[in-house]
């Protein structure tokens, strides 16, 4: 036997991609602590940390306006499951978190849904869990944005279009009852 056929069969690791986007990065600088050069592994008994206190947050946001720790991670893995999830909990006591449209308070938490995204004061964060199979450890992979990430979800959704050709979206009146109007007007 070979070495290659001795080696142990490689795992995948869970990753947590997260894109990052505040109106005022360019001037604050709010992001300058943030790792976008590489993965990070994180231990999967480590909770991970957002905010602006160095001691306390693995995650650091340069901003007075941001709370001591902002939010938090848990990895976890579902009882009888094999799948792992995370657990978003909002740990300030001023800012509501909003993750897509639930809104947590104050030691609320939820499910992270596997693409969502995370709002709180104008900070907006894209997240994204690529599955894996490690039970040890996670991966997170941030990314910065130049465009603000809501600014996709304002995009007019694509209605399917009837056999007539036409969309019903272009009619603003649609599911109100008809108005007459004379031709000549």
């Amino acid at each position: 036997m070979t070495s290659f056929e001795e080696a142990g069969t490689e795992e995948t690791v869970t990753c947590l991609h997260m894109t990052f986007y505040h109106p005022c990065q360019q001037d604050k600088m709010m992001f300058r602590c943030l790792n976008f050069r590489k993965r990070e592994q994180v231990r999967a008994d480590e909770m991970a940390k957002f905010g602006r206190d160095s001691n306390v947050c693995r995650y650091k946001l340069m901003d007075t306006r941001v709370s001591r720790i902002q939010f938090s991670l848990q990895f976890y893995r579902k009882l009888n499951s094999s799948e792992f999830c995370f657990e978003i909990k909002n740990m300030s006591k001023k800012t509501k978190l909003i993750v897509d449209q639930t809104e947590l308070g104050y030691l609320n938490k939820i499910d992270l849904p596997w693409k969502c995204i995370i709002c709180f004061g104008d900070y907006q964060i894209l997240a994204e869990i690529q599955e894996g199979e490690s039970m040890d450890y996670f991966e997170t992979h941030l990314h910065l944005a130049e465009v603000p990430i809501l600014q996709e979800r304002c995009l007019p959704s694509l209605q399917p279009i009837q056999e007539n050709g036409i969309s019903s979206s272009w009619f603003p009146s649609q599911g109100k009852s008809p108005i007459e109007i004379d031709e000549n007007e």
